[in-house]
């Protein structure tokens, strides 16, 4: 378990940039140009390259001869990017902002699951790794309750300008760490072919296990991308115009307590806790439609946050436990990748819906979530396996060599 600790905390750092952008920039752009619309722009060409960088970003760390300085030449063009638009916003051109958000975009997928794919190689297979994967995931719950707050308050005390510089430091402190860790992740062996371009993204689609868990939790965010929004509209229409924030944050804890509890199960295949995350949100997020307060509204949502919280742990560990050794990390990044492309496709659709009454469109994100759970069980029980067995070859689903579940045993990871 060599590196650990300095792995979360370099995830930790990099992942508070990340999730503070949001609110940063949308600030940043009121602040200098009067308009909130310029800042939903510049994010949108932030979060727009993801999902087409992930599986470049994935591809070229696996080719990589030296994986430490692809990782930190990463994570300082990350940082670069977010110091660059706190002094472009809102006095360049907007083309050169709108380029610069697209760049820094691009680095986005490293923050994320390539970040995550190193985990396999500082962690031994079996339980202990399949904890770290929860230890990881509460760095991305973490961060999302911290950043907000800490963007909100330097904002208020001085700028939004000092708030970017504050998530420029954070990423800068994430390629520090992340230069001291140890390079030894598994991957192809010396003289093996090397995965092209499309080879992660036929791995998500033939194995099963890894098809189930993608298209399930895509469904999922893309019902979570529109939460923001629809918590201000739902706490206005219950007579807190403020209290968006306070729904949001009593969703983040939540998770965050999730992921440091039920995310820590590793009795559960991880398949299984995949599936009850997302039912339980859906039921939670549905209980919430109909509560009267906002107070209620909100215990509502961190009782949703609880159950959304394993989701990303079960998730890290069906990718690395499922993943071809040579094409993990573009797994791990594409997997990322169109989570926040679906989540940005969210919270633009419901932009378009908000006449409507915010009790709908809470339930239609609740119905996501449910949908998601039935998707995620209908492919993992009609996957190839069966088409596989019928014309007498070997089901596409065995776990990746360094998986847990070979180390472990006969342990049926992502099994019903």
């Amino acid at each position: 378990m060599q590196g650990l600790g300095r792995y979360l905390a370099a995830a930790l750092a990099a992942r508070f940039a990340s999730e503070g952008m949001g609110m940063a920039v949308v600030l940043l752009a009121l602040e200098r140009t009067g308009s909130a619309a310029h800042g939903a722009f510049v994010l949108t060409a932030w979060l727009a390259p993801h999902v087409l960088a992930a599986p470049l970003a994935g591809a070229a760390a696996a080719r990589s001869r030296r994986p430490r300085l692809f990782h930190v030449g990463a994570l300082a063009g990350f940082t670069a990017a977010v110091a660059a638009l706190s002094v472009l916003l809102g006095r360049a051109p907007t083309p050169v902002v709108l380029l610069v958000a697209v760049l820094g975009g691009s680095c986005g997928p490293m923050v994320t699951g390539g970040l995550s794919s190193l985990v396999a190689g500082l962690v031994p297979a079996g339980p202990a790794r399949d904890r770290a994967y929860g230890w990881d995931a509460s760095t991305y719950n973490g961060a999302g309750v911290t950043a907000p707050a800490a963007v909100s308050l330097v904002a208020a005390v001085g700028s939004a300008g000092p708030a970017m510089a504050l998530l420029a430091a954070s990423g800068a402190l994430s390629a520090v760490l992340a230069a001291t860790l140890p390079y030894g992740s598994p991957g192809p062996r010396t003289g093996a072919p090397r995965a092209g371009l499309g080879a992660g993204l036929a791995a998500l689609w033939r194995i099963r296990e890894l098809r189930a868990v993608t298209s399930a939790t895509t469904l999922a965010f893309l019902g979570l991308g529109a939460l923001t929004v629809t918590s201000v509209l739902l706490a206005g229409s219950l007579g807190g115009p403020g209290g968006g924030g306070v729904l949001m944050t009593a969703f983040a804890l939540g998770a965050l307590t999730g992921s440091l509890t039920l995310g820590r199960i590793t009795s559960v295949p991880p398949g299984r806790l995949a599936r009850w995350a997302m039912a339980g949100t859906g039921a939670a997020l549905t209980a919430a439609a109909f509560t009267p307060s906002v107070a209620l509204t909100a215990a509502a949502f961190a009782a949703a946050g609880v159950c959304d919280g394993p989701l990303l742990t079960a998730t890290l560990r069906i990718r690395s436990e499922f993943a071809p050794d040579a094409v993990r990390t573009q797994v791990f990044t594409l997997g990322a990748g169109l989570k926040v492309t679906a989540a940005s496709t969210g919270a633009a659709l419901v932009g378009l819906a908000a006449d409507a009454p915010p009790w709908t469109l809470l339930l239609a994100i609740a119905a996501l979530q449910l949908v998601a759970a039935l998707l995620h069980i209908l492919v993992t029980a009609g996957g190839t396996a069966g088409k596989a067995a019928a014309a007498g070859g070997p089901a596409a689903t065995a776990p990746s060599a360094g998986s847990a579940t070979t180390a472990a045993g006969p342990r049926p990871p992502g099994a019903p």
